[in-house]
């Protein structure tokens, strides 16, 4: 490991620091006669552990951690590590493999989510988004239907095969959102629930955790810790655009934070492009821009009837335009020997 110390830091935060190296079982050596630059080799019979990291980040003296070295975050990835692939019933998430995640913002009725549902099923989708429980800004949005969309999700799976997913905002909640969901969203206003990614760590399900619109990508990258930490390996990263000071977009699609993501770390990571446009009409440019950057799927919102949506109206495309954006993945993935996987369980490069 490699710590940068702050300029004259005090004599105590360094022996602070050297005697914490000591107790984790790692050799301190610094490496300039400033005594700024410190190396730490683990005695033999000693391996680095993910916690190492933050126990040093959390030193008074520590500028920064700038070589992790074997004491490596669960989330990085190692030199020559292959991506962590995330299977979710049919669909597949790295390792070359894109899947598309399409619905309605939030479940609506029961029939409309069945009629959403096989139109996005015939247009490539392997599975299903809608919220049950929605979280909005002002208290007087349409919230979801709660229970009831759970049952109309577990109906629409039961008619389709589609796999659900759906977004849990309680920790209370995630045994019975479990029960129907395939894979449980964290949405971005939840990231830095901890409570929360701590329990969805501990279910067992594969988990879609989003970016807050205001974090980092360390922030990110942290927030998906605590899911690996509980022993959850199966955690897909999704960026949905982060706030910005021009209202063009609803939100700026980070595309560098995708390709950085991609080397960063051996999670999958897909693309919302719905959330990040805002407009209709500017979903699929951010879906194509998104998949190009590395991207690993993507959730889209669709609706059969976009402007009758009781949320999001304004971002949600309709099933002709999703067929058409799945149609560009096909395209996008092939470009460098990624495959799309279909709802006929191939998987297509042309």
């Amino acid at each position: 490991m490699l710590l940068r110390l702050r300029r004259a830091a005090p004599s105590r935060q360094i022996d602070s620091i050297l005697a914490l190296a000591k107790d984790l079982g790692y050799r301190p050596r610094f490496l300039d006669a400033q005594r700024e630059i410190l190396e730490l080799e683990p005695e033999k019979g000693t391996d680095g552990k993910p916690d190492h990291r933050s126990r040093f980040e959390d030193c008074a003296g520590v500028a920064q951690v700038l070589d992790a070295g074997e004491a490596r975050e669960r989330h990085e990835r190692a030199p020559g590590q292959p991506d962590t692939v995330v299977a979710v019933g049919d669909a597949r998430f790295g390792g070359g493999e894109i899947s598309l995640i399409a619905g309605p913002c939030a479940v609506e009725d029961g029939s409309r989510l069945l009629e959403i549902a096989k139109a996005v099923q015939a247009a490539g989708a392997l599975l299903l988004r809608g919220g049950a429980f929605k979280p909005r800004t002002s208290p007087y949005s349409f919230q979801g239907h709660g229970e009831a969309a759970l049952d109309m999700l577990a109906r629409a799976r039961a008619e389709t095969g589609l796999g659900i997913v759906t977004e849990v905002l309680d920790p209370r909640d995630v045994a019975r959102v479990a029960e129907v969901a395939d894979m449980l969203q964290v949405g971005a206003r939840s990231m830095t629930n901890t409570p929360l990614l701590a329990e969805v760590g501990a279910s067992g399900r594969p988990v879609l955790l989003k970016r807050g619109f205001s974090a980092t990508v360390r922030e990110f990258l942290l927030a998906a810790e605590f899911v690996l930490a509980r022993g959850n390996s199966r955690v897909v990263l999704c960026e949905r655009g982060v706030r910005g000071f021009d209202k063009t977009t609803r939100n700026l699609l980070d595309v560098g934070a995708i390709a950085h993501l991609k080397r960063a770390t051996h999670l999958p990571v897909i693309v919302d492009p719905s959330h990040a446009a805002g407009r209709s009409e500017l979903v699929r440019p951010l879906a194509r821009a998104g998949l190009a950057a590395g991207a690993d799927g993507l959730v889209v919102e669709v609706h059969t009837e976009p402007s009758e949506a009781r949320s999001d109206a304004a971002q949600a495309v309709s099933a002709e335009t999703f067929a058409a954006i799945a149609k560009d993945a096909v395209a996008i993935a092939a470009l460098d020997r990624r495959r799309l996987r279909t709802p006929q369980g191939s998987a297509t490069t042309s």
